[in-house]
């Protein structure tokens, strides 16, 4: 069950502007042992919470790699989202009134500002392994090199160091459907709720590859199955609405454009001398993951990653799902953590 940290006061931001009194929504699973050295914190990607067990079942849990059972595992809903964090739907405490369109820039580094403040309220000096894929990734790698001597491993999947032109162009993109939205201005919970549908279809496209949607979503629906052209009805087409169905169900256009933003953001390299001298203060032992068909962030952005973390170690898994494969190739991954990891 999640839990909510609270922060009183102001946090100060990267961009200037300050929020008062911040809150993170956790999870903690498992217990701290006494010597406080089995601490597991898993980061989650763009539109999930902070129970792994929920979009990571094939690798946390009782009876899997990380198990409660042996580790204290520490998921954090990341600012800007619509799970219990400070997000753009919740209350604003200089005004009493939901932040809306308000709601500050969140960068990476000032995400793990905020996680830094739950690990000293939770008693935590030291992180056994660090672990997260995607926007996940990116905030592992900014903490490791914020706190050197923090993880003994982290284990970066399917991210980069510095995102690229091609990912911020695909959430750009992104934002202009729920900008051009009729609805986006109004201050109300569903503003720009129809536009981040269809901002949803494009980051699938982005999210799995040309031979996933051969594979799974060739053809004509079953319902079409007339001969008749004008009657058809594909599948690709009906799997691009039904994924923007499904994620307004459980999500927000401000929360998805906030967060967008701040993947945007991430620069390991910014304020430091480079993105390779970045990296190279990372102590942690570090194996960084990269999926085959990856499209949005391809392999050879995990490669540099490994190149410049000193003695790190990479891994490539082949996968039909391009992207999403970091959620779904759970053996795979095991497999190559087991490896890197040895005797847990």
């Amino acid at each position: 069950m999640s839990k909510i940290f609270k922060h009183e006061g102001l946090f100060e931001l990267e961009s200037g502007k300050s929020v008062r009194d911040l809150h993170l929504s956790y999870t903690t699973i498992g217990t701290l042992n006494e010597q406080k050295d089995n601490v597991i914190w898993v980061f989650h990607a763009l539109t999930a919470n902070d129970n792994p067990i929920e979009w990571w079942p094939g690798l946390v849990g009782e009876g899997f790699l990380f198990t409660p059972e042996k580790y204290f595992i520490v998921c954090v809903n990341t600012p800007g989202s619509c799970y219990g964090s400070i997000g753009p739907l919740e209350i604003n405490a200089e005004t009493g009134t939901p932040f809306y369109h308000s709601f500050p820039w969140f960068t990476t580094r000032d995400m793990i500002k905020a996680y830094q403040l739950l690990k000293k309220e939770l008693g935590i000096t030291k992180i056994k392994l660090g672990l997260g894929g995607s926007m996940g990734g990116q905030q592992l790698l900014e903490w490791a090199i914020d706190e050197p001597e923090l993880f003994e491993h982290i284990i970066p999947i399917a991210t980069n160091a510095k995102h690229s032109a091609w990912g911020i162009a695909f959430n750009a993109s992104q934002r202009m459907c729920i900008e051009n939205d009729h609805t986006w201005k109004e201050e109300q919970p569903h503003a720009g709720l129809q536009g981040m549908k269809t901002a949803r279809s494009i980051a699938l496209i982005s999210y799995r590859n040309h031979d996933t949607y051969e594979h799974f979503q060739h053809g004509i629906t079953d319902k079409t199955a007339s001969h008749a052209v004008d009657e058809q009805i594909f599948k690709a087409e009906t799997y691009q609405k039904y994924q923007g169905e499904k994620l307004a169900k459980r999500f927000n256009a401000f929360s998805y454009y906030a967060l967008s933003r701040g993947m945007d953001s991430h620069n390991v390299g910014r304020g430091r001398a480079s993105v390779k001298a970045a990296l190279k203060l990372i102590k942690a032992k570090t194996l960084v993951i990269g999926i085959s068909t990856d499209l949005l962030f391809p392999v050879q952005e995990q490669a540099f990653i490994a190149q410049h973390i000193p003695h790190a170690k990479h891994a490539v898994i082949e996968s039909l799902y391009g992207h999403d494969g970091f959620l779904l190739e759970y053996e795979q991954i095991e497999k190559v953590i087991r490896d890197f990891m040895g005797d847990m």
